[in-house]
Parts: structure tokens; sequence; C-alpha cells
């Protein structure tokens, strides 16, 4: 949803008011319409983020966000994560596996699983639990010769 037309409105209501007035009025208008050009898009945005509760509150499932792209405000369908089940204590890290990684891609996971305060076997575990699960992999995926997927600027 672009801002810029609504403000651009709200712009034209001011100057409609003034013309009203006098000369001096339509000039006084003008400039109070440029100084609120922020406050009139920060409005607009909060009226979004109150929709979007409100959306919120009256689903089954999921919730409605406001999200900026590129600087626009758009309304978002949140589906609920599904949470990978939680493996019975006797049934967890009883298995091997041994794995062979680019250096590159280990130091990757190392930094991941230090950043979510985890060591690298329980990120990996969480991680392909998810996968297993339902979660599934949020990369691209092939489908023949084309590649898909979705990207966000």
């Amino acid at each position: 949803m672009q801002l810029d037309a609504h403000v651009q409105a709200l712009r034209e209501d001011l100057a409609r008011v003034a013309a009203v007035g006098d000369e001096s009025t339509a000039r006084a208008a003008e400039l109070l319409a440029v100084a609120l050009e922020p406050a009139f898009a920060r409005r607009l945005q909060e009226a979004l983020a109150e929709a979007a509760l409100e959306l919120s509150a009256n689903l089954d499932e999921g919730r409605v966000e406001v999200r900026l792209a590129g600087g626009d405000p758009e309304l978002v369908h949140v589906g609920e994560e599904v949470s990978a089940p939680v493996e019975a204590a006797d049934e967890a890290f009883t298995a091997r596996i041994t794995l062979r990684l680019p250096e590159r891609l280990k130091s990757r996971l190392e930094a991941a699983a230090v950043a979510h305060g985890v060591s690298v076997n329980t990120w990996l575990v969480r991680a392909l639990t998810r996968a297993v699960h339902g979660g599934g992999f949020s990369g691209p995926t092939r489908s023949g010769k084309r590649l898909t997927g979705y990207s966000q600027a």
C-alpha cells in the first residue's frame, strides 16, 4: 500500500479548506501541509497497525502484521508456526551420524549455534527436526530446470 497517495489527498483536502480564506490563508495551509506530511504518514501507519490487531483478533489461526517494504506498509497474514515436538528424554541423542562438511559451512553452523546459545549438535538437531516435521526448507527449490522461490527486496 502506498501512503504517498493518501498523504497527497490530505494535502489537497487542507488546500480546499484553506481556499475559503484569502491568499495568506492558502499559503499558510500549504506550508502546514508540507510540515505535517511525516505526521500524516505516521498516523496512517498507526491506523494500519490498529487494523491489523483487530483483524488478528478475529482470525481463527495466524495473525496480521504490518510490514514495511521499501518504505510502504503491507498487511501480511502470518500463519501459526508449527513447533517441533520435543523428543522424549530417553530418546534424545542416542544415534550417531558422521557428516562431512566444507570448512566454510562448518564455520557458519558454529556461528549460528553460538548466536542461538546452543551447541552445534543441538542446533543441527533442531533444524533437522523442523525440516522433518513439516517446517521444510525455506530456500529456493528446483523444479526441472527452473529455479523457484520467494525474495523480498
